[in-house]
């Protein structure tokens, strides 16, 4: 079994007042794959760092199959690291590459070949066992140091954002092929980027941390139809969920002139509350252009994708920013006034205005 816990876990570096990681509590189970997301400083690496032994736990506790990791080496752990650089020996060849923590660890020459083998057979690098890192793609380079680290066999697999050096096109396709892999594999790995696509296409559920303090932990679906706060709302999905703090007025909330409308038991919710204003949140999925009814906005630009188009629009002088996803083919002009309105089906979310917490 390699589930992984951190209980309280909690890092601070050197010369800082600020813990790098506050408090983390994860619960991962054996077999999943788990991805820690977040902007740069959120604690995403640092976190992934004190599970592999390569930081300090300061307060709190780790542990790897029930074991308490705290004061154990990383040689120790189990675990096998792929990092956002290679970190391939330029003189020796895949296969070598790929064997070296083998031989280090005294396994002798043909079962090293076998593991080398059939990880390569999986990772579709057999053709290329013979060749030195300097021949190879940036793909394949990667697909090396997966290998490295499949044929130890370890309880763990650590990856600290090891599709960084790829263009966008091989990411894609890199990381299919690292979750499909994981999935065969079966290897419990925590896995951390900073792009939140990466992090919904590839987890089995995501870990969304910010100044080093765990948002929510969920599954993709639940991250995207439920965000806990507005912090969490507003970083996942592409584009953004429209986001914005208004008045709260009768049978609604005032955007620029027009009310945006809310539902019954959100105006309940609101009044019980107390509040003046709320920060309201809507995908812009759930928004729909209409001739009538919603609120009045101007548009600034269409991003035309050709199987679909998002209008990037504003309400009054300087006010409310709302982006609503449209068929291109009917797509509003940029100048143009339009209307929108929510989808029948469309999500309103609302947020504490000063906490960002969620209050439906």
């Amino acid at each position: 079994m390699a589930a992984i816990t951190y209980k309280n876990a909690s890092c601070i570096y050197e010369g800082s007042d600020k813990l790098a990681v506050d408090n983390l509590n994860l619960d991962i189970q054996d077999g999943e794959f788990v991805v820690l997301v977040g902007p740069s400083g959120s604690g995403k690496s640092t976190a992934l760092r004190m599970l592999a032994g390569l930081e300090d736990i300061d307060e709190g506790s780790i542990s790897i199959g029930g074991k308490d990791m705290t004061g154990v080496p990383s040689k120790d752990r189990d675990i096998a690291m792929v990092f956002q650089n290679y970190a391939l020996y330029p003189n020796k060849t895949v296969a070598e590459n790929m064997g070296f923590a083998l031989k280090l660890r005294g396994v002798s020459a043909e079962e090293r070949r076998k593991k080398v083998e059939e990880a390569a057979k999986v990772l579709d690098l057999t053709e290329h066992l013979d060749r030195k890192p300097a021949k190879l793609s940036g793909g394949q380079r990667q697909r090396v140091a997966m290998g490295r680290a499949i044929v130890r066999e370890p309880q763990v697999f650590c990856m600290d954002e090891p599709l960084s050096n790829l263009d966008a096109k091989l990411r894609v396709q890199t990381r299919t092929q690292i979750a499909a892999l994981q999935r065969r594999l079966g290897t419990t790995t925590v896995y951390v980027t900073h792009d939140q696509v990466e992090a919904m296409t590839m987890g089995d559920r995501v870990a969304v941390l910010r100044f080093g303090k765990l948002q929510q932990f969920a599954s993709p679906n639940e991250l995207y139809d439920r965000p806990a706060n507005a912090f969490v709302a507003g970083f996942i999905g592409s584009p953004a969920m429209n986001l914005f703090t208004a008045e709260i007025a009768s049978g609604g909330v005032r955007v620029g002139d027009s009310i945006f409308e809310l539902e019954r038991d959100q105006l309940t919710k609101l009044s019980e509350s107390g509040l003046k204003e709320v920060t309201v949140g809507i995908r812009p999925e759930a928004l729909e252009v209409t001739e009538t009814g919603g609120v009045e906005v101007v548009v600034d630009l269409v991003e035309d994708l050709g199987s679909e188009a998002y209008v990037y629009t504003h309400a009054g002088t300087g006010g409310v920013e709302l982006v609503a996803r449209c068929n291109p083919r009917t797509a509003p002009r940029l100048a143009d006034t339009v209307r929108l309105r929510r989808h029948p089906e469309g999500v309103v979310h609302l947020f504490h205005p000063s906490s960002g917490e969620r209050l439906n």
